[in-house]
Formats: C-alpha cells, structure tokens, sequence
C-alpha cells in the first residue's frame, strides 16, 4: 500500500500538469484514432480553481481520485535546475487526506520535513522526491485555518530549502473535492 501511494504521489505533479491544461494532450490524438482503436483511459479532469489552488480527479485502477494542489510561491529554493514544488491533498476511496510535497528535487535519505502553518508544526517524511504528512487529517485541519504554509527541509549539497504554500483557496478547494470523492 506504501509503495502504491508513493507511486501515485510521485505521479501527481504531472497529473496536476494536466489537469491545468484545457485540452489533455492525448486528447487530440484520440479524436484522430481509428474508430476501432480502444480509446485511451480518461486523463485528469479539472474540477476548478480556488484562488491559489486547483481541484482535479483522475482515474487510478477503476476508482475515481480527487486532489486539489498548489505550487510554492517563488522563489522555490537553491538548487538552480529544481523541478516545481507542489503541495497537494488527495482523497481516494481507501485513504484521506493524503498530504504530500514534491519537492523538485531528491531529498537525502531519511532527510525529514518540518512544514508550519501559523501555530502548528507538522512532521512529514521523506521518500525521494517527495515528503508526506505524517498526520494527513491534522494538517489539513491546519491548512483550513491557516494562510500559508512553509516547508523546511534539508536540499541538495546540504542546503537548507524554505518553500512558502499559499493557502488561500484550500478550503473551497478541499471542499469540492470531497464532493466529488466523499468519506465513505
């Protein structure tokens, strides 16, 4: 189960890529395809934006999977060639408030991530590329609440990375994604 969320984490950023786009880049070549072609499993759907953050569904084995994510505010960090960094909550029908980093970079091993929202310090740990919360329900109880959130975490060559979250739009955004993918 581990592996399988930190499989579907990792994959976020791009589908958050998607999901911002108008028109899904296999979108277009399937419209070409052959009439007895299978069609392609759906891609992201953009539920919407929420000020600083943005709501989506995918499809992940049969299952419809709900994220709302935002990216750091610049400027991301030190390291010159790093990737966005993405703060996303995803709701799947076997686990809530899922709450991940994608760091745009690998993190050292066992490096871990201190992440504060206004008064609340919140623990996450790493997995290469990516940092989890280890109480996914307390911090988006903090991010409901608060305005931004600001991840420290140890970057390459040992220097410190600061990224600042906006959280302004999370609560609308988490709100319509548990419409679509509610508590069961």
């Amino acid at each position: 189960m581990r592996a399988f969320l930190l499989l579907s984490l990792v994959l976020l950023p791009c589908l958050a890529w998607a999901a911002e786009t108008r028109t899904p880049p296999h979108a277009a070549a399937a419209s070409r395809a052959p009439a007895h072609q299978a069609a392609r499993p759906e891609g992201p759907k953009a539920l919407g934006r929420f000020e600083d953050w943005t709501a989506a569904t995918h499809i992940e084995a049969r299952q419809t999977v709900c994220y709302a994510f935002t990216r750091a505010v610049p400027p991301a960090g030190p390291a010159p060639d790093r990737g966005d960094a993405v703060l996303t909550v995803t709701e799947r029908p076997g686990g809530r408030d899922a709450v991940a980093i994608s760091a745009g970079f690998a993190y050292p091993p066992n490096a871990a991530v201190g992440v504060d929202v206004d008064q609340a310090k919140l623990d996450f740990y790493t997995a290469t590329r990516n940092a989890f919360a280890r109480d996914g329900h307390a911090a988006v109880a903090a991010f409901q609440k608060g305005r931004q959130a600001v991840a420290h975490s140890p970057g390459p060559r040992g220097a410190a990375v600061t990224d600042t979250f906006s959280l302004r739009g999370f609560e609308a955004a988490y709100a319509a994604i548990n419409k679509v993918c509610p508590a069961r």
